[in-house]
């Protein structure tokens, strides 16, 4: 065939047949729609930080960095000292210790629930009353005046019988207070701890929608994170995955699984001594929940450790490499969210986070610039592993481990193009770059 000349093109299939399996497929096509929206692209923190509902106060946010400053001066004053604390390079070392001081001085905790569960207790009910009414105050007004973490809400009292009508109430109030206070915040999240069936699931749904009347605002505005605790929540009584019926209840509603680390590993039986985000059983229970979330556009978090980073410089230390190796391990598994429990906490989560971003960032800058150039390269590229690639950047973008000029010197996007990677249609992930 000479050149310039046309392929002749013949097919077999009338064109029929192609329309009558579309009509057959398009309950299907609804189904994938519905159930795998895709990650919403919006931020998600690196961490959930607990307060306590009574010690919760207007400078809560401030007095963690303050105190997460202090432990840095104290027990690793500058980059040099605290690099050999964590291992880390002599390249990472001083810009990841500057990015941690200035994230603790700029933006201390990126997600706050006030805790109204575990870490609140069963308190007299006028007591709880106030505490969420005033959490409702201070939270509106942190929002009001730009001084609130970019995500803050509470977390109630679960589903079951013996407190469910508490915590109904004290959600009540709480939502009620930002109501009255001026609305509801964009960065309102709340927290569903303890479910262990779908119903109850269902009966927040439910919940949510009776106030969302009650106030007029749209249907399906208010979402919940869903806390994982019990080993009934991962693996129903007929075998199934019970987290993915969890997922499906919420009706669109869900943000998040939180995995609780403590109160599941009781549940398995696990020894004191030995419940930790590492455990056989901790993994287990994450893959799971990991795999019923992915393309539902649900977030999966870890959970915490209950080694804090206090006493003498030794101890700090000893607590410090600890979290900070637990915090990387979760990044390499994709669970880039976990929870802290103390101040101290703060200077070894960014630590863990910034080098995540900034140890991977030229690997991942090249490897998209070479699948937005269609330019090749010693990896082979597809939509999805460039979607991955444009994730990560923004991720990093997202908490401060990396500058929005510096992306754009290594690889000429802007974020709006690395949005556009990192959130294609269903179908451009299954076309190859050409």
């Amino acid at each position: 065939m000479g050149q310039g000349q046309q392929e002749k093109v013949t097919t077999s299939l009338a064109g029929a047949v192609s329309e009558e399996i579309s009509a057959s497929l398009a309950p299907v096509d609804a189904e994938l729609e519905r159930r795998y929206p895709g990650d919403p692209g919006t931020r998600q923190p690196v961490h959930t930080v607990y307060v306590p509902g009574d010690a919760f106060a207007a400078d809560t946010l401030r007095s963690w960095g303050d105190q997460a400053l202090a432990a840095l001066d104290r027990h690793a004053p500058d980059a040099e000292s605290f690099a050999a604390v964590l291992g880390l390079s002599d390249d990472l070392a001083e810009p990841v210790h500057a990015r941690v001081r200035a994230k603790l001085e700029r933006e201390p905790i990126e997600d706050l629930r006030v805790d109204f569960e575990d870490g609140y207790g069963p308190r007299p009910d006028a007591e709880e009353d106030e505490a969420a009414a005033r959490a409702a105050r201070l939270i509106s007004q942190a929002y009001q005046d730009g001084t609130a973490a970019p995500y803050m809400g509470i977390r109630m009292k679960c589903m079951e019988a013996p407190v469910r009508d508490r915590g109904i109430r004290t959600l009540d109030i709480f939502l009620t207070g930002l109501m009255e206070a001026g609305g509801l915040p964009a960065g309102l999240v709340l927290t569903l701890p303890k479910v262990t069936y779908a119903e109850q699931v269902t009966a927040m749904v439910r919940l949510l929608e009776e106030f969302e009347k009650a106030h007029g605002l749209e249907r399906g505005r208010i979402g919940f994170e869903i806390q994982i605790e019990t080993s009934q929540s991962i693996l129903a009584t007929d075998g199934t995955a019970t987290v993915a019926r969890m997922i499906q209840a919420a009706e669109g509603r869900a943000t998040g699984l939180h995995y609780g680390t403590f109160d599941y590993s009781a549940c398995l039986g696990v020894s004191a001594a030995y419940q930790a985000s590492d455990h056989p059983a901790a993994d287990h229970a994450k893959a799971i929940m990991q795999v019923a979330a992915a393309g539902t556009g649900v977030r999966v978090s870890d959970g915490s450790t209950n080694v804090l980073p206090v006493g003498p410089t030794p101890k700090v230390h000893d607590a410090w490499r600890l979290h900070f190796g637990l915090t990387r391990r979760a990044l390499a598994r994709a669970y880039y969210q976990g929870w802290d429990m103390h101040p101290g906490h703060l200077p070894t989560r960014y630590a863990a986070v910034f080098a995540f971003y900034r140890e991977g960032f030229e690997q991942a800058a090249a490897r998209l610039v070479a699948y937005a150039n269609r330019a090749g390269g010693d990896v082979m590229d597809e939509p999805a592993t460039a979607k991955a690639l444009s994730g990560y950047l923004l991720r990093g973008l997202d908490c401060g481990a990396l500058d929005i000029a510096e992306v754009a010197r290594a690889t000429g996007l802007t974020r709006t193009d690395l949005e556009g990677f990192a959130v294609p249609r269903r179908a451009d992930l299954t076309v190859s770059a050409k």
